[in-house]
């Protein structure tokens, strides 16, 4: 949510903000704007709307400023208006602000610095802190620090960070200090790139890699100083911090669409090569049951693993479907009680405390607001309890440097890459193979299963890549033609049972997300008790009937909706004679081991998805309303 961009060096800076505003689009606006500092002034450009419309306000304007700030906004406080879009800055125009986050106390301040003079010309919780930082330069609480003597204005950022209550991250910058560039983070994502005499800030590192490798990531509590000559870094307290770039290892490459029309399509063709890198990650390659040796290495301290009673699963949309199936997991495989819940309700109802627990966050992003927030409460309660209670976290991420590896001390890395469409496909993919690992290393230390029937589902798993292959080659031509039948569609129902009921909701959740049709999923054999009233001829259906222990009852279940003339399009295994009798459309996949199905019943529901949103001409990669990385409660 909301995307923030800074440079400082020898480049004219409008361009380069722009191009990295255009790496962060996936993360959802509704308005985007930049500021740069040029004689003596502040150059301020906003619209709404996309960057084009931004992009078409700043042509033929020659703007040679080598500092500035660039901003995509997602509403939170205020419409997606251009008044309301960032940057903001004070009465007297000399500090511009960007930021990411919501300011919970900003009713409070807004009133007290309205007592003091100062007029306001936003709705946003966001404009108060440009105001707060020109107080702070004309009347200092107190004393700088040491440290902070020689930088006034980094000394009132600071004073006013102080100030800020809730999650965010900020830039600024001052048209008296045209040389420095400051930023501060309290939980909200944001990193520093380090060039030759440029240095550069983003709330995600896809907006630094086409410029440097060499990139810090800020931890909350922080500010920094950016100026030409280099970088300096202080807490909030003003203390000074030695820290050190990272080298990222991303290609430029990925974030390009590489000949695809949208990055979302790109991403499903990427799913065989990331379930390939997480079984390389997750699994011995060479084990079999004669080995006397784990058959998965997760990293984790072997004191994880000891005394595990219970399992709770935290996460949010699709990680929470990710979750649900790691849920199936956990209680089949490794017999482990497990439960899941919406991050966001178990902040304001958690479960009572059990002993010996563990505790999972799932959030491709690693900076999902509910879910960290969670976490930190479970970490909170529990830590002045007794030893069985202690808190044993572990998160499940596509970005192990995010506020989540701060956060717990276990991660488990999914592998996906990086992904830019807002609707969660690979990372999905990710998230379910790092249960399958979980499960089964978990099943192997607790002797739940076999050797051999462990050797079995690994096998499985190996061949899924290129099962997933065949899928694509077979499917998506024909699914782009079903997609047109859809057009007036407005209501799809989605049935599973078992571990194919998260594919359900995820199948409904793609579709929802991307075409605006409102499409909901159940289990299937919860159809009768409610859903079936809204079946007739212009709902569809999908129902999910994988071969195995509930085949037979989907089966049945699809049977009672085509009684109420409803469409039946049915995902089940290749060359099945009953399916083709029930079915109106057909979605094969393989035949695979029931508690492997899912990584193969998901591939074509979000062809289906995607082809029906392209269908309709919508904007498949960045859809309304949505973000990528969700960092406000």
């Amino acid at each position: 949510m909301c995307g923030i961009v800074g440079y400082i060096g020898m480049q004219a800076a409008s361009e380069i903000l722009l191009a990295g505003l255009e790496k962060l689009e996936y993360r959802g606006y509704d308005s985007a704007g930049i500021a740069t500092v040029g004689e003596g002034e502040i150059h301020c450009v906003r619209a709404k709307g996309k960057l084009q419309n931004l992009r078409s306000k700043l042509e033929g304007i020659e703007n040679p400023s080598q500092i500035g700030i660039g901003h995509t906004r997602w509403a939170t406080h205020g419409k997606p208006e251009e008044y309301n879009a960032h940057p903001h800055m004070d009465v007297a125009q000399r500090v511009a602000v960007v930021q990411n986050g919501i300011v919970e106390n900003f009713r409070e301040l807004r009133l007290e610095l309205q007592q003091k003079g100062h007029e306001f010309k936003s709705d946003t919780d966001t404009e108060v802190i440009p105001h707060l930082i020109a107080e702070h330069l004309a009347h200092p609480e107190s004393a700088a620090p040491a440290t902070l003597a020689s930088s006034p204005f980094l000394e009132a950022v600071r004073q006013a960070v102080n100030h800020l209550e809730g999650a965010f991250a900020i830039a600024v910058i001052n048209a008296d200090y045209p040389d420095e560039l400051i930023v501060a983070r309290q939980q909200a994502p944001l990193s520093i790139g380090f060039g030759q005499g440029e240095f550069f800030c983003a709330s995600d590192t896809p907006a630094l890699i086409p410029h440097t490798r060499a990139v810090l990531t800020m931890e909350n509590g922080e500010l920094a100083k950016l100026t030409p000559l280099g970088v300096e870094i202080y807490s909030f307290a003003g203390d000074r911090i030695k820290k050190s770039p990272r080298t990222l290892t991303w290609n430029p490459i990925v974030v390009e669409k590489q000949g695809f029309k949208h990055f979302m399509l790109k991403e499903i063709y990427e799913q065989p090569g990331v379930v390939r890198g997480c079984l390389e990650a997750y699994t011995e390659s060479t084990w079999d049951a004669s080995h006397d040796t784990p058959p998965v290495n997760l990293g984790l301290d072997e004191s994880f693993y000891e005394n595990l009673d219970r399992v709770q699963i935290l996460a949010c949309g699709t990680s929470w479907h990710a979750g649900l199936i790691g849920k199936y997991l956990l209680e089949q495989l490794a017999g482990i009680p497990t439960m899941v819940q919406y991050a966001s309700e178990f902040r304001y109802a958690p479960a009572p405390v059990t002993a010996n627990t563990l505790t999972i966050g799932v959030t491709q992003s690693g900076e999902t607001a509910d879910t960290l927030a969670a976490l930190a409460m479970e970490k909170e309660r529990r830590k002045s309890l007794k030893p069985e209670y202690q808190p044993r976290l572990l998160g499940i991420t596509n970005r192990p440097e995010s506020s989540l590896g701060y956060l717990v001390p276990n991660i488990i890395d999914t592998h996906a890459g990086i992904e830019i469409g807002v609707a969660a496909t690979k990372t999905f993919v990710a998230q379910v193979m790092a249960f399958y690992a979980l499960a089964l290393d978990v099943a192997y230390r607790r002797q739940m299963l076999t050797l051999e029937r462990i050797q079995e589902i690994l096998g499985g798993l190996r061949q899924l890549p290129g099962q997933i292959e065949l899928v694509l080659e077979s499917q998506e031509r024909y699914i782009e033609e079903l997609a047109h039948e859809f057009g007036d569609t407005q209501d799809f129902i989605f049935l599973g049972r078992g571990i194919n009921f998260p594919i359900a909701l995820e199948g409904a959740l793609k579709l929802k997300e991307i075409s605006y049709i409102h499409a909901e999923g159940y289990p299937a054999g919860e159809m009768k008790h409610g859903p079936i009233a809204l079946l007739d001829a212009k709902v569809p259906v999908v129902a999910i009937a994988m071969a195995g222990s509930v085949y037979d009852k989907v089966l049945s279940n699809a049977q009672e909706a085509k009684a109420r003339d409803a469409r039946l399009i049915g995902v089940t295994p290749m060359d099945d004679k009953e399916a083709a009798e029930t079915f109106d459309d057909l979605l094969p996949v393989p035949v695979v081991d029931e508690i492997l199905s899912p990584l193969l019943s998901v591939i074509p529901l979000q062809l289906l998805a995607y082809h029906i949103a392209a269908r309709r001409g919508l904007d498949v990669d960045q859809p309304r309303n949505l973000a990528k990385s969700v960092t406000v409660e």
